[in-house]
């Protein structure tokens, strides 16, 4: 049976947030071209794998903006979570399962 935890509201508002900054942050960057500047692009298959890469037009600076504040928003959050009171608490043993536990809180419910 899984241990309960009472995490405080605070500390799952901000890990949910996390979740979401991290999801629209990697979402993001798949959209955006693979070079923050213009570039042209390359092959090169004499390695052990081929690399091919498309020219880049780069990042325009409202990109690179938001990219920029979700990075810093993530630090935020992280540093947040992280270093939230909760963990002093929490025995050393518990404080990993409970992080864990404190990643998945928003997922599927447990069974029955």
């Amino acid at each position: 049976m899984a241990t309960p935890y009472d995490f405080p509201s605070d500390l799952l508002a901000g890990q949910e947030e996390l979740h979401q900054v991290r999801a629209e942050l990697s979402a993001l960057l798949k959209r955006l071209p693979w070079s923050v500047v213009p570039l042209d692009g390359f092959s090169d298959d004499n390695g052990w794998r081929k690399v091919e890469r498309p020219a880049s037009p780069g990042w325009t600076e409202d990109e690179q903006a938001k990219v920029e504040k979700l990075r810093r928003r993530e630090h935020e959050l992280a540093v947040f979570v992280s270093g939230h009171r909760f963990w002093s608490a929490t025995a050393g043993a518990d404080r990993v399962d409970a992080r864990t536990r404190l990643k998945h809180a928003h997922g599927a419910p447990d069974g029955p």
